[in-house]
């Protein structure tokens, strides 16, 4: 969507509302069951926040119910793309709306509670020390629930492979509950992020570590998804594999933004 377009959209909400500093990116495709109580719970978790839904023209009619969210609490913006182009392209569109709209603190999630509204807080608090936080799972504290043992095994060794290779300061690298700080999403160049599955949070998380950012983790319980179908498919675990191999190899630069230090720091992490 175009800058001036995102501006339009931001301004039909009150000069007050334009304070709010926090907004919620929720990529979704076909998850009408999940939006209702999902923007509930994050309300109540983060009442001054407001939700962005990026809708990938979800034919179960998840757009149309986003919509009405909109009208009715007048905190949930919504984005409609014209098809099913991939989580990563989705959050990108995500970020460029929070920048343009002028958010301090950008939190990205799943739409189907696998990301836990109740962790919102946390993470929140945690940015104010940090760049990028991360909702984790291999920490302390945090843990999967009713995965079977070979998904376990998958996760945990896809996580090694790419910090071995890629020397990123978290455990879980693959990770898709964040919170950015406005600065850490200016410190990258959305255009040329490359991936769009999980590998997606392997290059945003080697991007922000070039830039010498600070990252924080959360631990997380991790539930298999309550309700709808897994987007997960043997093509996305493939291109996670190939893109840290690529980064590595030094065939994809890492998508820092212009005017970013881009030499490799010492980066710090803490657990939280």
């Amino acid at each position: 969507m175009p800058a001036e377009q995102t501006r339009r959209r931001c301004n039909r909400f009150d000069q007050e509302e334009q304070l709010i500093k926090v907004i919620v990116v929720i990529p979704t495709y076909n998850e009408v069951e999940n939006l209702v109580p999902l923007v509930t719970a994050i309300q109540d978790s983060l009442p001054e926040s407001h939700v962005l839904v990026v809708d990938d023209n979800s034919p179960d009619g998840t757009g149309e119910l986003a919509e009405t969210l909109a009208k009715e609490t007048g905190k949930v913006h919504v984005l409609h793309r014209p098809g099913k182009q991939g989580l990563g392209t989705a959050y990108v569109a995500g970020f460029r709306y929070a920048l343009t709209c002028g958010y301090q603190r950008v939190i990205q999630m799943d739409a189907d509670f696998s990301h836990s509204p109740e962790y919102l807080l946390r993470l929140l608090q945690a940015a104010e020390r940090a760049d990028v936080v991360i909702g984790s799972r291999n920490v302390p504290g945090g843990r999967v629930e009713h995965w079977p043992l070979l998904r376990r095994l998958i996760s945990k060794g896809g996580s090694l492979y790419t910090r071995l290779l890629l020397g990123l300061p978290v455990s879980d690298c693959t990770s898709g509950f964040k919170c950015f700080r406005r600065e850490a999403l200016e410190a990258l160049d959305l255009d040329r992020l490359q991936s769009n599955g999980y590998a997606f949070q392997v290059e945003v998380n080697y991007a922000c570590t070039v830039a010498g950012l600070r990252f924080a983790e959360v631990p997380i319980v991790f539930p298999d998804r309550v309700r709808g179908a897994s987007k997960m498919s043997l093509g996305i675990a493939r291109e996670a594999t190939t893109v840290v191999l690529r980064l590595f190899l030094g065939l994809t630069p890492p998508a820092l933004a212009s005017g970013s230090r881009g030499a490799r720091m010492r980066p710090r992490r803490r657990v939280v």
